[in-house]
């Protein structure tokens, strides 16, 4: 006898390929539902040498940033903000460049 649940709600389920590799594993239990995500997103390959790619890695770096917590948060903290700071400081010597040279 199928539960209601089940009826009620079949794209909370893991489908496709992750499928297999849950044998066995409670597709009700949320850390299984957490593990199948993961696995979804581990398999998902998309092409790095694209724009739409890296918008795409930028994405999941925000995502997964947004999720950790702790020290790891803190650390993509960091990361982004020095990769800001770089670009800042590349823009202003750039302009400062520019200025010089039309205006000296």
């Amino acid at each position: 006898m199928a539960s209601a649940r089940a009826a009620d709600a079949p794209d909370d389920r893991p489908q496709g390929d992750i499928d297999d590799e849950l044998i066995g594993l409670d597709p009700d239990d949320p850390e299984t539902r957490a593990f199948a995500e993961h696995l979804g997103r581990m398999k998902q390959q998309p092409p790095s040498f694209t724009i739409e790619g890296t918008v795409a890695g930028v994405g999941q770096f925000a995502d997964s940033a947004n999720r950790a917590g702790g020290l790891r948060r803190l650390t993509a903290v960091v990361v982004v903000g020095l990769i800001l700071l770089g670009v800042l400081i590349s823009v202003w010597y750039y302009l400062g460049t520019l200025v010089w040279v039309f205006f000296s």
